[in-house]
């Protein structure tokens, strides 16, 4: 049996993929905004709360500083990576919108 906690989140920000190179989708160029809804899990050991989970949340929330975040040219697989190394998670799912985006697991 494993056991996860999980914390999401929304999270203000802008990015851009400045080299994007499809006719179709060129304005991903330019800085753009999203909500970035993040789902963020992590292995525990136990059902006593290895870590608080208000105290994970809030944690990943002083990570990323004051909102709108300017993530740069970073995509969500890029910003997914970023929190799933520095909190050693599980998995952790980056949505642009609630829409579209990605999932990193283990």
């Amino acid at each position: 049996m494993t056991t996860e906690i999980i914390v999401k989140l929304q999270i203000e920000g802008y990015h851009q993929w400045q080299e994007c190179n499809i006719d179709e989708v060129s304005f991903l160029k330019n800085q753009h905004r999203h909500i970035f809804y993040l789902d963020v899990r992590k292995k525990v050991t136990h059902f006593d709360r290895d870590i608080e989970i208000i105290l994970f949340k809030r944690n990943i929330l002083e990570y990323f500083g004051k909102q709108p975040i300017d993530f740069g040219n970073k995509s969500c697989e890029m910003i997914a990576e970023d929190i799933f190394k520095k909190f050693n998670c599980s998995s952790v799912k980056v949505l642009e919108d609630n829409e579209n985006g990605a999932i990193i697991t283990e």
